[in-house]
């Protein structure tokens, strides 16, 4: 990326300006780039010259004038300035900008793409929503941000496998079954009242009239355990069936769906459980089993004493006991989790284990580092990211119920109203941390107001030229990208180069929201574009700069699809 060789020449420059006498010698700090707020003081600049001064014991201008003297001037440089208090100011050369015109086309889809995982593999489990239900909208925020983050390590270089792991046992699976077996008996007519802690919701009255339609009386002349068992089974199939297709419609597909039980059936389980008993880290107490935290483990005082030299130690990650197998000898949810971070990272070997979580789960986290640690494994290699929940509004006004049902706003509903496209951008717009609101009123408006609208529309926009172009009679071959001196062109390209460094922010942060930010950014530079300098032209004078800009806006067109592709949005030629 052109951020990092610009942060290289900086580096070289200023290890050659202490070699050369002209700075003292010390250990030189981080070098960081960030863009300027105002266009005039160039593409980037780097506040590094203050950090130094102390080390220096020189003023930042003065450091910042010995460093810009000895920076080599490749032909991507215009300029290199010094500002006050201290910052270097770095303008790209306008013609290395045009030629990138070319550059964007020769990449096509790939342009943007970066190598940060280097082939590494890393595994994104998302969505994950118990199977008792159909997906709400804050599953669908889960499913955004897990499918968007996926789809952006993939670009940086990682392999990527998209799992959705199927919580197929336990209790709430056990109260569902129960729960259906209540709606089937009465859709053939018996009074049966639902289990108490049942699941109330219209969509299992639905599902045990369907199961009744297809299956008749045969669980009813079961032994009620076997039906139970039946009966699971079938609503487990047809749940899944319900969470694939929503996923689908939002262009959601996973590589891998693994299921909880599995972990019991395969030995993993049994395994790890052994495994933590050996080393120490179970005890039996009130019956149940427990995992200590970091009250013992062959590992604590070491932990204790890492932790005073400001290392993570496992008691940073949890600091209580929590309970593995209950007193009934049932195991709970941690002790599938615990096998589950084995399988993924040991038994399936990826190198990073992503899992996207409902911010109500924030005291899971600490407890999955200190086992991933107990088993002997890096707690690096687990990375946990928290989401907020969801609030709809439609025109201002809170909505609190599903129209269907007049229960629980269903992901379905939301897609059904405002389309796929709306729901994947808008619920992209903030950082996973922050609070979201959905205003579906502004999601289906046609303004700049609505972000979903507002980048697609550029790329209609684009698709519009194109075919103009076409009845015309004129094409892009033969294009002088050298051409584009115009100011909203060297804007335009100046954003459209941007992506890489985008996609490396959003993989290294983990932080797909950017995407949105940079969408509309990138539009907004289309659209001032588009209304300074004319691409299709009668006057004879203009064919050759009309055919540069021909290739710009191919560029563009290429920059956005590959943005809203990330993104998981369609790019409709006509709106």
């Amino acid at each position: 990326m052109i951020r990092d060789d610009i942060i290289r020449l900086i580096e070289r420059a200023i290890k050659k300006a202490q070699k050369k006498g002209d700075l003292p010698s010390f250990d030189v700090p981080e070098v960081t780039l960030e863009r300027p707020k105002e266009e005039i003081h160039g593409d980037y600049a780097t506040p590094v010259c203050m950090s130094m001064a102390r080390l220096a014991r020189m003023a930042p201008v003065q450091i910042a004038e010995k460093i810009v003297a000895r920076m080599e001037r490749p032909d991507y440089i215009g300029s290199v300035e010094v500002a006050h208090p201290g910052f270097i100011n770095i303008a790209l050369s306008n013609a290395w900008v045009a030629a990138q015109v070319e550059a964007i086309l020769g990449q096509g889809e790939r342009f943007g793409h970066v190598n940060r995982g280097q082939g590494r593999r890393v595994q994104v489990e998302y969505i994950s929503a118990n199977p008792t239900g159909p997906l709400t909208i804050g599953s669908g925020r889960n499913a955004v941000l897990g499918d968007t983050l996926a789809n952006v390590l993939a670009a940086a270089g990682w392999q990527v496998q998209r799992e959705f792991y199927v919580n197929d046992t336990g209790n709430q699976m056990e109260l569902f079954a129960a729960s259906l077996y209540t709606r089937y008996a009465q859709a053939l007519g018996r009074d049966m009242p639902l289990p108490e802690a049942g699941y109330p919701g219209s969509y299992l009255v639905e599902m045990g009239q369907a199961i009744a339609a297809e299956f008749g009386d045969r669980f009813l002349g079961m032994e009620r355990d076997q039906a139970l068992g039946a009966l699971q089974a079938e609503g487990l199939k047809r749940m899944l069936a319900e969470i694939e297709a929503d996923a689908k419609s939002m262009g959601i597909y996973f590589d891998h769906w693994k299921s909880e039980q599995s972990l019991y059936d395969d030995g993993t389980y049994g395994a790890i459980f052994n495994k933590l008993s050996a080393d120490g880290w179970l005890i039996h107490r009130e019956g149940a089993v427990w995992f200590k935290g970091d009250r013992g483990g062959p590992h604590s005082s070491q932990a204790r004493i890492d932790s005073e030299n400001g290392k993570r130690g496992p008691e940073e990650q949890e600091d209580k006991d929590n309970v593995v197998v209950r007193s009934d000898g049932r195991p709970t949810y941690f002790a599938s989790d615990i096998a589950y971070v084995w399988d993924k990272l040991v038994t399936r070997g990826f190198d990073w284990a992503i899992y996207v979580w409902g911010a109500d789960h924030h005291g899971h986290v600490p407890r999955m580092k200190a086992v991933t640690h107990a088993l002997g494994l890096d707690p690096e290699r687990v990375t946990v990211i928290l989401y907020q929940l969801v609030t709809l509004k439609r025109g201002g006004e809170l909505v609190r119920m599903g129209k269907r049902t007049g229960e629980i706003i269903t992901l379905r509903e939301v897609v059904e109203e405002i389309g796929a496209d709306a729901t994947r951008l808008m619920l992209l717009t903030r950082s996973a941390d922050s609070q979201m609101e959905l205003d579906l009123t502004l999601a289906v408006q046609e303004s700049r107001e609505n972000p979903v609208y507002y980048v697609q529309y550029s790329y209609a926009r684009i698709a519009s030229i194109f075919r103009y172009a076409q009845e015309q009679g004129m094409s892009l071959e033969g294009g002088d990208v050298s051409l584009l001196t115009h100011p909203a062109e060297q804007a335009l390209i100046r954003q459209m180069i941007q992506l890489s460094a985008i996609i490396a922010l959003c993989a290294e942060t983990l932080s797909p929201h950017h995407l949105t930010h940079y969408a509309q950014k990138l539009a907004s530079a289309f659209h001032s574009f588009y209304e300074e300098c004319r691409v299709v032209s009668q006057d004879p004078a203009h064919v050759d700069l009309g055919k540069a800009r021909l290739k710009l806006v191919l560029a563009a067109k290429t920059v956005l699809a590959n943005t809203l592709t990330l993104m998981g949005v369609s790019t409709p030629e006509v709106m």
